[in-house]
C-alpha cells in the first residue's frame, strides 16, 4: 500500500465513553425511600402533619378525627424518622461502596430495615388511636338537647 492510507484495526479502536468506576444504582432504592421517610417523621413528631391522602398513619382508627390522626403520627413520628436515617445512611454508605457486591449487601439491608421500622412504626401509631377514646357523637346545628324533638327521646316520652 502506498500513500497516506491507514488501516484500522476494530479491536484497536477507541471506545466512545470509558468510566474508571461504575457505578451502582441500587444504594438509591433507601436513599430516595428514606429522604420522604424522613420529612413525614419530624412533621409528625412535632404535630404539623396535616391529614392527607399519602403521609402519616392511615387506619381506620387513626382517621377517625384530627385528634387521633395527630396523636397517632407523634407516636409513630421518631420511628419513622429513625427508618427514614436508616434509608439515608444506607444509601450513602452504598454508593460509597466501591466494590458491587458490598453495594447491594449494604442497599438491601438497608430497604429491609427502613421497611421493617416503619411497619412497626405504624403498628405503633395504629395501637395509640385505637386506645384512644371514640370522640362524643355531634349535636345537630341549633341543638340544644331534647328541645327540639329531633333527637328521639322525646317521641319515646310521648309512647310511654
Amino acid at each position: 500500500m502506498t500513500g497516506n492510507t491507514q488501516v484500522r484495526c476494530p479491536a484497536r479502536t477507541p471506545r466512545a465513553i470509558s468510566y474508571h468506576r461504575v457505578v451502582n444504582l441500587a444504594p438509591l432504592v433507601p436513599l430516595i425511600a428514606g429522604l420522604p421517610l424522613l420529612a413525614v417523621g419530624f412533621l409528625g413528631l412535632t404535630e404539623r402533619l396535616p391529614r392527607n391522602r399519602f403521609g402519616g398513619v392511615r387506619t381506620p382508627a387513626t382517621l377517625r378525627d384530627d385528634d387521633t390522626f395527630r396523636l397517632a403520627n407523634k407516636v409513630a413520628g421518631l420511628p419513622t424518622m429513625v427508618a427514614g436515617l436508616v434509608g439515608l445512611i444506607g444509601g450513602v454508605v452504598g454508593l460509597l461502596l466501591s466494590t458491587t457486591a458490598g453495594a447491594m449487601t449494604v442497599a438491601i439491608i438497608a430497604t429491609i430495615g427502613l421497611l421493617v421500622i416503619t411497619v412497626a412504626a405504624g403498628a405503633l401509631g395504629h395501637r395509640a388511636a385505637a386506645a384512644m377514646p371514640e370522640p362524643a357523637p355531634e349535636l345537630p346545628a341549633g341543638c340544644a338537647g331534647c328541645q327540639c324533638g329531633g333527637c328521639g327521646v322525646l317521641g319515646k316520652a310521648k309512647t310511654a
